[in-house]
């Protein structure tokens, strides 16, 4: 009961974290003139996403601890929390990540909302990021490989932050559309092609360099027949369908919407369609996080 509660909690890390880098991030690469729609909502969006990491966090130490310790009677202890703290990586990493967040917090209540807050998120959120690399699998590597393999494990955390908190920004976008907004919500979905192109080049090579590491290219052939290599292929498989959605959003329904508004055409049908495929993108992208909170819990092929 105690590794499900890691796993959810990891997963509930993950998907507060991508929102706090890559939401804001998208805001501010969407949005730069005066005629963009209310974004009011990004402010208590953010705030949710810091609350989630933070709180996600603190339960996360308690409950690691109680998975080394034996209990959760062991894990409150005080002894038992200050070991984990002061004596282990993930502790240390978990402890910064609740600070980090707070902060992520106290910025967003505390100071007026604009680009000023967003560009402090997206700094914040690039920390967080990199302290699941800091002790994810990427951080045992030892030997020459070591700088690489965490560098490309920081790189891989912070595009599917990029690629996944865009998605969440953007089905908030859709859903609380008004017709105003409909030329800026186009404009954003267009200039979201590049960002997430970068999103998607950065994912594709870190993650063979990752493989690499993680599996090698010696084990490839029977890689189905352990779990962590089962679930890796299915997250290459998600990962393929989140592609094919994105490449139809990019040169079929987005097309599809400018059509419609420079032919002042009723926008509503291109936007349901929009508004499904981006919620499906964005449903398996949460899918991916949570098959990556199970992976980290497991040895990779090449531990084995």
């Amino acid at each position: 009961m105690l590794e499900v509660a890691v796993i959810a909690l990891r997963w509930l890390q993950y998907s507060g974290a991508v929102v706090l880098l890559g939401a804001p991030l998208f805001l501010l690469y969407s949005f730069r003139r005066d005629d963009g729609p209310n974004l009011t909502w990004a402010r208590q969006t953010l705030a949710f996403a810091a609350i989630v990491v933070g709180l996600g966090s603190l339960a996360a130490l308690v409950a690691q601890t109680a998975v080394m310790a034996g209990s959760l009677s062991e894990a409150v202890k005080p002894a038992s929390l200050s070991f984990m703290i002061t004596g282990t990586g993930l502790g240390m990493a978990m402890v910064a990540r609740a600070a980090i967040a707070l902060l992520g917090l106290v910025v967003v209540v505390a100071l007026t909302p604009g680009r000023a807050i967003w560009w402090l998120m997206v700094a914040l959120g690039l920390l967080v990021a990199a302290s699941f690399a800091w002790t994810g699998h990427g951080a045992a590597t030892e030997g020459p490989g070591g700088v690489i393999h965490l560098v490309a494990d920081v790189i891989h955390t912070v595009a599917a932050a990029l690629w996944l908190g865009a998605l969440a920004a953007l089905t908030i976008l859709l859903l609380r559309r008004t017709a105003p907004d409909d030329l800026a919500i186009h404009r954003a979905l267009h200039g979201f092609a590049g960002l997430g192109t970068l999103a998607v080049a950065l994912l594709v090579v870190t993650g063979l360099a990752n493989s690499w590491f993680l599996v090698g290219p010696e084990r490839l052939e029977g890689l189905g027949t352990n779990l962590y290599g089962q679930l890796l292929i299915a997250k290459l498989v998600l990962f393929v369908l989140m592609l094919a959605l994105a490449a139809d959003n990019r040169y079929r329904l987005t097309p599809s919407l400018g059509l419609k508004l420079q032919g002042a055409e009723d926008p509503v049908a291109a936007l349901q369609r929009l508004r499904r495929s981006i919620a499906v993108e964005a449903a398996l992208g949460a899918a991916i996080l949570g098959l990556v909170a199970v992976m980290g819990t497991l040895p990779p092929p090449a531990a084995l």
